[in-house]
């Protein structure tokens, strides 16, 4: 069974740049469909990025497209999310997700089976 863990997360202030790490522990992840999920304070997690098994189909939420870039390298069995242009409404527990045996990425939260324990993201106006 694959594992998820991530790393990347930290403190920092608006206009800042981070990269999460979405590491996996089973080649299986290269034939998996990959998301990443936040969950600001007292709200719900909703989706951030996806990404298909090959790399080659990527999707964003509104929210943060043209400042994240979802990337994934198969070799490394390790998932990215690049975030520039940081704001403070993009603070939030980061979460990866992967669809295992399922090619196509998807926006649907309960359409992943397996999950990270999350990092969390803090961005100070």
């Amino acid at each position: 069974q694959v594992q998820l863990v991530e790393s990347g997360g930290g403190l920092v202030q608006a206009g800042d740049s981070l990269r999460l790490s979405c590491s996996a522990s089973a080649r299986t992840f290269s034939s998996a469909a990959m998301g990443w999920f936040r969950q600001p304070p007292g709200k719900e997690r909703e989706f951030v990025a996806g990404i298909n098994w090959s790399g080659a189909s990527t999707y964003y939420a509104d929210s943060v497209k043209g400042r994240f870039t979802i990337s994934r390298d198969n070799a490394k069995n390790t998932g990215y999310l690049q975030m520039n242009g940081l704001k403070p409404e993009d603070t939030a527990v980061y979460y990866c997700a992967a669809r295992v045996y399922y090619y196509r990425l998807s926006t649907r939260e309960q359409e992943y089976d397996t999950w990270g324990q999350g990092t969390q993201v803090t961005v100070s106006a």
